[in-house]
């Protein structure tokens, strides 16, 4: 067995409501012959609920040090990171941001979910189309100008804060997951896969590493919500290539360590076919837990939907982690209404 790797965390402000608890699904796991656990981030806060926040631990510190007072990202119309990066900052007494992607800037979508949240904590909403998004850097190039010509210092945080310094947030997950095995009344050995739903890849990254150097030999699965398995596996490779340049003295991950579930995408980014949407709707009913649309509905169903052919296909325990994202079920309550 290897042995874990030595290194040392940068700094970080307190966000995160951690460790967060894991807990098996009694019924899930019975339906299934397998156990299955959910590592509860969606329990890192309220306002600040979701996975987002243990990577903006890291990236607003960053800021802080940099003497930020006003932050810019970027995301989709309903944005979990957007939501919960204007939150962070008004807690930190800096302000926000947030270029937002929509087809029709003219007519933006209405002030519910993420949207409604972003809007009562003050955040300066900017509406994008989704070919502008794919220029954002030359768009968080502008707002930064701007902001730096009126007196401002802003700091840039990248999509999902997914980025090396970001990762962080997912290394010291697999470190509390560590934990976690060690107090389960099960045998260490018992092989354990973590399944997660990918967006834009920092936290799958950070899983990755953080099972390399914690030696913690879990299978880490990452759900593609949007593109495709290629892009990332280069996304992913490029975050954690640029990590193991900046922080530490040997690599310890490369690009086949990326496994990536394809197939389940749907419809498209925050698009919902009926079948996810009953998938949601059940496991609330068995269990009494809440997915959301956009991740988390998409990266269980592509779970169930693979146990279903093959009950096997895991192993024996499955670590599924919920990032959050309640919010933007709001967003789509007419959607829901048909399936329940």
């Amino acid at each position: 067995m290897s042995q874990p790797i030595s290194f040392q965390y940068p700094e970080r402000v307190r966000l995160a409501q951690t460790p967060t608890p894991l807990e098996k699904m009694e019924r899930l796991s019975g339906k299934f012959g397998v156990d299955i656990y959910f590592k509860r981030d969606d329990y890192t806060g309220a306002e600040l609920s979701g996975n987002k926040v243990r990577k903006l631990e890291f990236i607003l510190q960053h800021a802080l040090k940099l003497g930020a007072d006003t932050v810019i990202t970027c995301g989709g119309a309903q944005s979990n990171h957007c939501r919960a990066t204007a939150f962070a900052a008004k807690r930190l007494g800096l302000k926000s941001v947030l270029l937002l992607r929509t087809p029709n800037p003219e007519q933006p979508p209405a002030a519910e979910g993420n949207i409604l949240l972003d809007c009562l904590v003050g955040a300066t909403i900017v509406w994008i189309t989704p070919e502008q998004y794919q220029q954002r850097d030359q768009y968080f190039a502008w707002q930064a100008e701007q902001l730096v010509a009126a007196g401002a210092c802003p700091y840039i945080i990248p999509e999902g804060g997914s980025n090396a310094l970001g990762a962080w947030g997912y290394v010291s997950t697999v470190e509390e997951l560590v934990d976690d095995m060690a107090q389960l009344d099960e045998p260490d050995s018992v092989p354990t896969t973590v399944i997660s739903a990918v967006g834009s890849g920092g936290t799958t990254a950070g899983l990755v590493l953080g099972n390399k150097l914690f030696a913690a030999g879990f299978r880490v699965v990452g759900v593609n919500v949007c593109n495709d398995r290629d892009y990332f596996q280069q996304v992913i490779g490029n975050i954690m290539n640029d990590f193991q340049e900046r922080y530490l003295e040997q690599s310890v991950a490369t690009v086949a360590d990326i496994e990536i579930l394809d197939g389940y995408v749907g419809k498209g980014y925050a698009l919902s076919r009926p079948q996810e949407l009953d998938a949601i709707r059940d496991l609330a009913r068995l269990e009494g837990v809440v997915l959301d649309p956009v991740y988390t509905g998409k990266a269980y169903y592509a779970m169930i939907s693979e146990l279903e052919k093959n009950p096997e296909c895991f192993g024996s325990r499955i670590v599924f982690l919920h990032t959050g994202g309640l919010f933007g079920l709001f967003s789509i309550a007419d959607q829901m209404a048909e399936v329940l």
